[in-house]
């Protein structure tokens, strides 16, 4: 199963889905057909990148008579911003932490918690040695 991550970067890897977000947040709710107006592209395509960022969790719609708009749904985003601050950026693969719920689901917490001190105990190493190159060209 992917992380949350990936399908979120999924959902937002094509700039018509990251239009829409934002034009959305921009005029509120609309239909399909202003959409397809506003960014130039056929409400079918609007209709389908919809579906997509629906199921994601960032979109959401109440049908309205015949007009059905799409708004953001802003507490989706706020865990859509968390959710990639989450992401490691530090080179160590997502080992730099341990996720509470990794713990909790554990079923051997200890084993878990000693394989992370082992991937510290790697990532320790790595910067001493970064530390010790540094110090002997200064």
């Amino acid at each position: 199963m992917e992380s949350k991550q990936a399908e979120l970067f999924k959902v937002l890897g094509v700039e018509s889905r990251i239009r829409i977000i934002e034009l959305l947040k921009q005029k509120g709710p609309l239909g399909v057909n202003e959409m397809s107006q506003i960014l130039g592209i056929t409400p079918s395509a609007v209709s389908q990148h919809l579906k997509i960022l629906k199921h994601g969790g960032l979109v959401r719609n109440e049908r309205k008579g015949y007009w059905i708009p799409y708004e953001v749904d802003p507490v989706a985003l706020e865990e859509c911003r968390d959710l990639l601050s989450e992401v490691c950026t530090c080179g160590c693969e997502g080992t730099c932490r341990i996720r509470e719920a990794d713990l909790k689901g554990a079923k051997d917490k200890v084993a878990l918690l000693k394989k992370y001190e082992r991937e510290l105990q790697r990532e320790l190493k790595k910067v001493q040695a970064q530390i010790r190159e540094l110090e002997q060209e200064g």
